[in-house]
């Protein structure tokens, strides 16, 4: 992390602000199948991702790649309507670059959704799980090289990368809705192949509740950037190794779009609420 990469940051930040006069507080990345909440969203700005400097083009079919400015539950928000993943062959540096950006436009709190394959036995598929700690199996780091003290420490601490007020308010909020949510840890592997019964065997083993391909490497980047962080992960399969079945990206989307109303709600209440319990 250079100056270079900050100039690109404040490049894309400006190019931004040249489009919109909002100022987030809230960054939401929207995960497969889970674009929904941008229907809540009263919107100024929809620009998509290739009219943004240094923002590469996403790749994943579910993912239509576009920055959303608007206001939800009457506060300012940035909603990143697709995201970059390893396996896609993109860098770590620009897999993460959309934080650097958000950070750079003022949003405080990040929140963060994705689909996962479940591996705690007692979850169900439909399910959201609110993360509340993660696993980087990904082989690689986003802030590996030199770093940048004006973007962020050298060693963050990583001790709560999510936050446990966020987390109690999201419980609470699953609670007063009838909403299942556990707690769980979060695996991230690379992909883009699915995992062997051998590797969820391990996976459950080492304490993880769910695994996905994304997620961690922006994590890991918001922590460094200094920001509040939320994560939710849409259950759309079981992963149990002895009872292990073929998945379908197809039956992942069906899934992931039956669970967006509850995904929905959780973060527009999760941010109207934001006040009252984020002291």
């Amino acid at each position: 992390m250079t100056s270079s990469l900050r100039a690109r940051i404040e490049e894309a930040a400006a190019a931004i602000r040249r489009r919109s006069r909002i100022a987030p507080r809230f960054g939401i990345t929207l995960g497969t199948g889970l674009g929904g909440l941008v229907r809540e969203i009263q919107v100024e700005a929809r620009i998509p991702f290739q009219e943004i400097p240094h923002f590469p083009e996403p790749r994943v079919t579910s993912h239509s790649g576009s920055l959303v400015l608007g206001s939800l539950g009457g506060k300012p928000v940035a909603a990143l309507e697709g995201r970059y993943h390893v396996y896609e062959g993109y860098t770590l540096e620009e897999i993460t670059l959309p934080i650097r950006v958000l950070k750079a436009l003022g949003v405080e709190c990040a929140i963060f959704s994705n689909a996962a394959g479940g591996l705690n036995p007692t979850f169900r598929s439909g399910d959201i799980m609110i993360i509340a700690d993660h696993i980087n199996l990904m082989g690689v780091n986003p802030l590996i090289g030199p770093n940048d003290d004006e973007l962020g420490p050298r060693f963050p601490d990583m001790c709560e990368p999510y936050d446990a007020k966020l987390q109690a308010e999201l419980e609470a909020i699953a609670l007063e809705n009838g909403i299942r949510a556990p707690l769980g840890v979060y695996s991230a592997l690379t992909g883009p192949c699915l995992e062997t019964r051998a590797e969820y065997r391990f996976l459950r083993t080492i304490g993880a509740d769910a695994v996905g391909m994304s997620t961690v490497p922006e994590v890991i980047v918001a922590v460094h950037a200094g920001l509040r962080v939320a994560g939710i992960s849409c259950i759309t399969d079981l992963c149990l190794p002895d009872a292990l079945k073929p998945v379908k990206i197809e039956e992942i989307l069906r899934v992931a779009g039956e669970a967006e109303p509850k995904m929905t709600l959780l973060v527009r209440r999760l941010i109207e609420r934001y006040p009252q319990f984020a002291g």
